[in-house]
């Protein structure tokens, strides 16, 4: 995994919910997981932007998708974090791309994103710059 040019902050606690960005079906989704993790023994896992997590979708158009876990990569998040050049980047919510299968991550279930995604995920995963619109 590459490593970022930024500190980023993790803002996001387990349970915490999502909205999902791309054209994948679904709407919602509760953060169950995070892939990848590093914590203190007895504290729960966070997550930040760019992180690989795990997502259990709970609200979507497609009803087949509903009650399913999936892996997922968190593109914008509302706590800010610091960049190196000093500036602070927080988005109005925190959202995140459903993929395919967690062991080829390469393959986002949706075609399209919609809004803007982080710099830092971009860094990281150029898969999901090539179907973003604004990178910020």
């Amino acid at each position: 995994m590459k490593a970022l040019t930024a500190r980023v902050t993790k803002g996001m606690n387990l349970g915490c919910i999502l909205k999902v960005a791309d054209n994948s079906g679904g709407k919602l989704a509760k953060l169950v997981g995070v892939v990848w993790g590093k914590s203190t023994r007895g504290r729960q896992f966070k997550a930040g932007v760019s992180d690989l997590v795990k997502v259990s979708i709970k609200k979507a158009t497609d009803i087949e998708m509903r009650k399913k876990v999936f892996p997922a990569i968190i593109i914008r998040q509302k706590k800010e974090y610091r960049r190196l050049t000093g500036e602070r980047i927080s988005f109005a919510d925190n959202a995140c791309v459903i993929l395919k299968d967690e062991k080829n991550p390469q393959n986002p279930k949706g075609t399209e994103i919609k809004g803007p995604i982080a710099r830092e995920v971009a860094e990281r995963w150029d898969f999901v710059a090539k179907i973003a619109r604004i990178v910020v």
